[in-house]
């Protein structure tokens, strides 16, 4: 007889996989008792917990509230499992860690190379993506944000800060002129970056007032990077956020463009689960990955 808690992870898995049969196998466990497992916890909550078709397995709202509940119960006895165990002492174990693609490669990567070369029995997940992930539907231990967060869930610690800004070739702003306010930015080559969370418009501070300033752009990215490289290339305007662009502007590539209508600094934050118990490996990456990322002075 499954117990409670082995049906939870069952559930989970099929929650994740969205079938029962990769479930199975990703438990080792055959289709049938992956199914009779399921009917067995439904039974037990008198609740459907999915959608069944002949092509999908989908979660019910009832069974996202549930799954959200289990994963921290199961969460909580992991934890608990290793300061029982001692674990605690001593960073080992894996974790997995996700930020924005070029700052998790420019300035996480880092640190989690020296956080695996000081504990030699952790191993570590990386997942750099521009995109907004969920800690814990998506099951990672700590994230780096940007921006001003809004789920309260999170424990955060602010490393740093960056700018939202202009950039502009040397070569461009010789040949078309230096904008004086965004009102001339119809005048000029833009570059659309659509990547994250960046919005279409682009937002500007005067007298103190937030103004959306829509743009008509002849390029559209997709990529922090591919906006960049435009810039660079001498293509025209491109919007990016301020540390992925120190070397470009160290080596006189690009230069920054109405400064003085820019938004206030956009915070940088460390962001981890709440959890009632915190494993040693998670605090020790977080407080060498914090130490790390404030002594940077692009992120000041």
């Amino acid at each position: 007889m499954l117990d409670q808690i082995q049906l939870m992870k069952i559930f989970v898995a099929v929650a994740q996989e969205q079938g029962f049969a990769v479930a199975s196998r990703r438990l080792n466990m055959s289709p049938p008792s992956v199914t009779r497992a399921i009917a067995i916890l439904e039974d037990r909550l008198a609740v459907k917990l999915f959608n069944r078709t002949t092509r999908y397995v989908r979660v019910t709202d009832a069974g996202l509230r549930y799954l959200e509940d289990v994963k921290r119960i199961l969460n909580d006895i992991k934890l608990a499992n290793e300061a029982a165990q001692g674990i605690n002492a001593s960073p080992q174990g894996s974790i997995s860690v996700t930020a924005p693609l070029l700052f998790g490669q420019q300035f996480v990567l880092p640190s989690v190379l020296e956080y695996l070369s000081t504990y030699p029995k952790t191993a570590v997940n990386t997942v750099f993506l521009d995109r907004v992930v969920n800690l814990l539907e998506e099951d990672y231990d700590v994230g780096v944000r940007i921006g001003n967060l809004t789920d309260s869930s999170m424990r955060a610690k602010k490393v740093g800060s960056v700018r939202l800004a202009l950039v502009a070739s040397p070569d461009y702003l010789k040949e078309h002129g230096i904008p004086q306010h965004f009102s001339e930015l119809d005048q000029h080559s833009l570059v659309a970056v659509r990547a994250g969370s960046l919005t279409p418009d682009w937002k500007f501070v005067e007298n103190g007032k937030v103004i959306n300033q829509r743009i008509t752009s002849r390029l559209r990215v997709t990529t922090h990077q591919a906006g960049i490289n435009a810039a660079v290339a001498g293509f025209g305007i491109a919007r990016i956020i301020s540390y992925q662009v120190t070397d470009e502007l160290a080596q006189n590539k690009l230069k920054f463009i109405l400064e003085a209508f820019e938004e206030p600094p956009l915070p940088i934050n460390i962001v981890h689960r709440e959890d009632r118990l915190s494993s040693a490996k998670v605090r020790s990456f977080i407080d060498l990955l914090a130490g790390n990322l404030r002594k940077h002075t692009a992120l000041k």
